[in-house]
């Protein structure tokens, strides 16, 4: 196949490496987060995200479009093969990554008081400072990992993905434990946890500097004419401000947000900095999971950009229409069971995971961030399809949009004494369904060819509500089941529910996750069959992923 023909397999089989490594970075992040919820307290969870929130508003600005902008350049290059355009492009990419990077270095290591009150959470300052180093490694980081990307190559970021949550995990969750046995402060406990980051970005930067020089040992020599720098420069500004601001706006909507909700509760709410925290640090709870089901969307908006760019580069504009629908078909059959299954089991879930915490509340808003997580998702996916059809403005719009009307509302119903904290999750669903349907839109009247919502919705959601059916009904009978066993189990001869140790143990933690294994299992495969039997998923779907067209035979996708 020739160097100007884009590879169809290739889509997923990179969506499909990036997959691999985000699932088992999610599952480390899980034994991550799990025990952070113990170690730290509620109030100790919010100096965590409070920081993380800073961190990741200076990362987008210094690498939130070039990436992105990147890989796009290199597809479009290799498509064409033109090596030393590659060569030139990532070189100033790179420099420009480190300069955005030093400066925001210096920012959190100079300024972390003044940012932790800007937050109206001084105890974060700490974590904020911890965070520093990791702003630094991670811009050289995003610079290669772009590189890889539009050379589809997804292995390398996997694995670096892989190296920053083992970081996160291994030195995060001990210097958290160590700092609150010994310094007996919840705020430097957080910054223990939040320095494993720092670790992991820096060592990431080492893995994927390797990988490069490796790789570029390998390449063959060509001999066109690269563009002058000015040039390329100009069109990664091009590329990249529009995709910056744009995701700078979500990151500068959650700060704010951050700091709104702090400064209701103390003052409309008339609440101690010390109770605003520990109320944030149960919404931060809930937000951790229900940010889940998006992490499962970067390998997808990560694929997208240089397969469709590469496919409109060279004419082949049928090809980038069929993938951005794959994409958005794929985004339904993922995003929306996992969303029904956050709405029907946010109470059991938060019983499982943070027990010590508000489960009532935490389980209420996390039933509603679930319906929130799908519109993220879509969101997502939607912003990289029409980045990669030039039309890397409407993303922006869009999402300015619903950010405003987030804030908005938070302000309002955070206000209210009857919704408090609660308001921030009713104002998060207004805010991404907004700005999913307004995407939505924009699609459908710009695509090369026309989209079917009805193909992209109608199945997805008719198998998702017999799954949510389905789980809601498994966990009730088998909680009952739980309950009823402990209490037979901790029966003495009086005949009174004595709970015993047995009985507690089967009627505690161990009975709320037997019975969200069998609700979430038994969902699984309700859901499959009934997107199979159904034809949700389509043999042309198939044939764009490694060894699909043997897999529609096995599943009789004729």
């Amino acid at each position: 196949m020739s160097a100007s023909t884009p590879k169809k397999n290739s889509f997923f089989g990179g969506a499909g490496i990036l997959t691999a490594g985000v699932v088992i970075v999610k599952l480390i992040g899980a034994l991550y987060k799990i025990p952070l919820g113990g170690i730290l307290s509620d109030a100790g969870f919010a100096d965590f995200n409070a920081a993380y929130n800073i961190y990741s508003l200076l990362i987008i600005i210094s690498t939130g479009g070039l990436p992105v902008a990147l890989s796009k350049m290199v597809s479009e290059a290799n498509a064409l093969g033109r090596g030393n355009q590659v060569k030139r492009v990532f070189s100033l990419s790179l420099a420009t990554f480190c300069v955005l990077g030093t400066v925001s270095f210096c920012v959190m290591a100079f300024f972390p008081n003044q940012l932790a009150n800007l937050m109206n959470d001084s105890h974060s300052a700490y974590s904020i400072l911890a965070l520093a180093p990791a702003v630094f490694f991670i811009c050289p980081l995003s610079a290669f990992r772009g590189y890889f990307q539009g050379h589809s190559l997804m292995t390398p970021t996997a694995v670096s993905q892989i190296i920053e949550a083992l970081c996160k995990l291994v030195v995060g969750l001990a210097l958290a434990s160590a700092f609150k046995e010994t310094l007996k402060d919840e705020a430097m406990a957080a910054a223990g946890a939040i320095l494993g980051v720092s670790v992991g970005c820096a060592l990431g930067a080492i893995y994927v500097y390797f990988c490069y020089r490796r790789h570029v040992r390998g390449l063959p020599q060509t001999h066109d004419e690269p563009e002058d720098s000015r040039t390329i420069l100009t069109t990664l500004a091009r590329l990249a401000i529009p995709i910056t601001l744009s995701s700078s706006v979500i990151a500068m909507t959650n700060i704010l947000d951050t700091s709104i909700m702090l400064g209701r509760l103390q003052t409309a709410l008339e609440c101690t900095e010390e109770a605003a925290r520990q109320m944030k640090g149960v919404y931060d709870k809930a937000l951790t999971l229900y940010n889940l089901p998006a992490s499962f969307m970067v390998p997808l908006t990560a694929s997208v950009i240089p397969h469709v760019s590469a496919a409109m580069k060279v004419k082949h504009r049928r090809l980038g229409a069929q993938i951005s629908e794959t994409a958005l078909r794929t985004t339904a059959l993922l995003a929306i069971p996992a969303g029904v299954g956050l709405f029907v089991l946010g109470e059991p879930i938060i019983r499982l995971l943070y027990p010590s915490t508000d489960v009532a509340q935490a389980g209420w808003m996390l039933s509603v961030l679930g319906v929130a997580s799908v519109a993220v998702c879509f969101m997502l996916v939607c912003n990289s399809i029409l980045q990669a059809h030039q039309l890397v403005a409407l993303p922006m719009a869009t999402t300015v949009v619903g950010c405003a009307l987030k804030l908005v509302v938070g302000y309002v119903l955070i206000g209210d004494p009857d919704i408090g904290i609660k308001g921030g999750a009713v104002s998060t669903v207004v805010c991404f369904w907004l700005i999913a349907v307004l995407d939505l839109f924009i699609i459908r009247r710009t695509l090369p060819r026309s989209l079917s919502l009805a193909r992209v919705f109608v199945k997805p959601v008719g198998a998702a509500a017999a799954m949510g059916l389905s789980a809601w009904a498994i966990h009730g009978l088998a909680y009952q089941l739980m309950v009823k066993l402990g209490l037979f189990l901790a029966m003495g001869e009086d005949e009174k529910p004595l709970l015993d140790e047995a009985g507690r143990f089967i009627l505690g933690r161990t009975g709320v996750a037997l019975s969200v294994a069998a609700a979430i299992g038994v969902a699984v495969i309700v859901y499959f069959v009934l997107i199979v039997v159904t034809r949700a998923i389509s043999k042309e779907d198939l044939a764009l992923i490694p060894k699909g067209e043997r897999l529609a035979k096995i599943l009789r996708l004729e």
